[in-house]
């Protein structure tokens, strides 16, 4: 074999050598790289299903979560709090004034709500007086929640359910109940349809800490303990329906009255009329808008308005007189001639144009007379008189919104003198009773309660503002005017009464009208030893007992009809016989 071939053969056997090398190589690196690639596969596998595995695990802890927490259904009325409780009122006898019902309320999920024509149409079976076009309106809002219907009846709830609507729902809820309606509206108050206390004793409550409870959810599940008023249930309902009444037969604009006791201060009826159903607070007229003469009844003009409280003053200024000792019940002062002052005429009504005792004063209601007394004491003694006696700051008691007296910027003689007789100053008919009940028993200036108070809790909240001699002289003038003045028209035969009446013209547009009286009558009863005043107003009446419009025609028998039906029912026995004469109770 030639060199040549044998060189061509040997690189034909090297040259098929070296492709079965890297044949070899090709295919080794070809397996490592899938292999490899195999192993990335499983590990992004890997992840991604300890990826899904986690977020499984957090959407589950998280249902868990949602499920052990209760919800909060919000929408258009906000956060919708939990079930909460108010605590029963009674009166001073445990009778039953306002209490909690269990209710339901319907609610809608709009995005739940496959037709909403039908569902208006389905629920106006059961509800009559709904609202086709609001209620409608809130099935086609985006909102995932909706107040259809508060407070439920359970036949209502029951009828609902059975028309099967899905997309609707109910949620429990109190609804407060005041079983005697009208009777003691101003005094108890009326709550919202969210049960919280807007007016009256429910207002207090909410002010001493139970809006609080029921924010933080602590009025929901626990007995809250009955809350005690000091009025009575019985001596309430007469009073509410006398006021009532004498209103409508005196064709007044107004009318109200307090029963009070002097020894506690505690408030044992009173009533304003007009007034309200705290169980419907406010009232809708067939055309949708609100009755705005019903709401007048929620003004409480005894304790939440000030009048001139006319003749009644004349109380005060003849017990200042008599306790700064510039009087007694034997001084004699000049009511010949009217007085003229600062280009006014003060005049006595039906005057006795004579000199006039005290008593003859106080029983003639002499105006002349009761300024020549606080002339004697002079300007700043009867500012600081009137206001030791409460009557011309705010009164403290736990009623609402209780209104403050008006009084003069600057007082001059002539204010001193027009206030003498009850003009010129404003107060609240309560506070104006408070101040009667310290002219006598005692001397003692007690605030006003609405609840419960014994005398021992009272004596220690009390301030002596007159002498012990002055509220004995008081006392005296009181029961002379029962037995020989205007007071005749509120005596009841056992009992004793003496009083005070007060007919003030009535500021209209600024100015005193002639012919529009607001008249009041303050009095005492048992006048030996009194235990309560009961002070009566009524609010430019027509025409009263024998056509008079006077307070001894309107205002002093409202106060005769109270005591007579009332006093039983609060332990003050009668004492039948010829009445005497009223006689001084103190020796000088």
């Amino acid at each position: 074999m030639s060199l040549l071939a044998q060189i061509a053969r040997l690189r034909s056997q090297a040259h098929f050598v070296l492709s079965r090398g890297v044949r070899r190589d090709r295919q080794r690196l070809v397996a490592g790289l899938r292999a490899k690639r195999v192993r990335q596969a499983k590990q992004r596998i890997g992840i991604v299903f300890a990826c899904c595995m986690l977020t499984f695990m957090m959407m589950g802890a998280r249902l868990v979560q949602y499920g052990a927490i209760e919800p909060v259904i919000t929408g258009s009325l906000g956060a919708v709090s939990r079930v909460a409780s108010r605590p029963t009122i009674t009166d001073r006898n445990g009778e039953l004034l306002a209490t909690d019902l269990n209710m339901v309320s319907l609610y809608a999920d709009p995005r739940r709500i496959v037709d909403a024509d039908e569902v208006v149409e389905k629920l106006a079976t059961v509800i009559p007086d709904l609202d086709w076009k609001g209620t409608h309106s809130k099935l086609q809002s985006r909102s995932a929640f909706q107040w259809l219907r508060r407070q439920l009846t359970p036949k209502q709830q029951a009828d609902i359910l059975a028309l099967g609507i899905p997309g609707i729902g109910f949620r429990p809820e109190k609804s407060r109940f005041y079983p005697g309606g009208v009777a003691a509206s101003h005094v108890i108050g009326h709550v919202n349809l969210d049960n919280q206390g807007l007016a009256g004793m429910e207002r207090y409550l909410d002010q001493q800490g139970l809006s609080e409870l029921r924010e933080l959810g602590m009025t929901s599940d626990v007995s809250l303990e009955p809350v005690k008023l000091s009025i009575d249930l019985r001596a309430q309902s007469i009073v509410r329906n006398i006021v009532h009444e004498s209103m409508v037969n005196y064709k007044a604009e107004a009318a109200g009255a307090v029963i009070l006791d002097v020894d506690t201060g505690e408030v044992i009826a009173m009533a304003s009329v007009p007034d309200y159903d705290p169980n419907q607070p406010s009232r809708t007229l067939p055309n949708g808008s609100v009755d705005k003469e019903y709401e007048k009844g929620w003004f409480n003009r005894m304790s939440n308005a000030t009048f001139e409280m006319g003749s009644t003053f004349k109380s005060f200024t003849l017990a200042m007189g008599l306790d700064a000792e510039k009087i007694t019940l034997n001084t004699v002062v000049d009511a010949s001639r009217p007085i003229r002052m600062g280009g006014f005429t003060i005049r006595d009504f039906k005057g006795k144009n004579r000199p006039l005792s005290i008593p003859e004063v106080f029983q003639y209601s002499s105006n002349i007379g009761t300024a020549a007394v606080a002339d004697r004491v002079g300007i700043d003694g009867h500012r600081e008189f009137l206001t030791r006696l409460g009557l011309l700051s705010k009164m403290e008691t736990e009623m609402p919104g209780v209104a403050t007296p008006t009084q003069p910027r600057t007082w001059k003689k002539i204010n001193s003198v027009t206030i003498s007789f009850g003009h010129g100053v404003a107060t609240t008919p309560l506070q104006t009773a408070v101040a009667a009940a310290a002219l006598v028993n005692g001397g003692h200036l007690i605030q006003p309660t609405f609840l419960p108070r014994t005398p021992t809790q009272a004596k220690l909240l009390s301030r002596r503002v007159i002498k012990d001699k002055t509220s004995a002289d008081m006392r005296y003038l009181y029961s002379w005017n029962g037995v020989r003045g205007s007071g005749r028209s509120a005596q009841v035969d056992g009992f004793h009464v003496g009083g005070k009446t007060g007919t003030a013209d009535k500021v209209i547009n600024g100015r005193y009208a002639n012919d529009v009286n607001f008249n009041a009558f303050v009095a005492a009863f048992p006048m030996d030893k009194p235990r309560y005043i009961v002070l009566t107003i009524i609010d430019a009446p027509v025409a009263g007992e024998n056509g008079g419009r006077t307070a001894a025609s309107t205002a002093a028998p409202m106060v005769k009809q109270i005591i007579s039906r009332t006093a039983p029912i609060l332990g003050v026995s009668p004492r039948f016989g010829q009445p005497e004469a009223p006689t001084l109770l103190v020796d000088y």
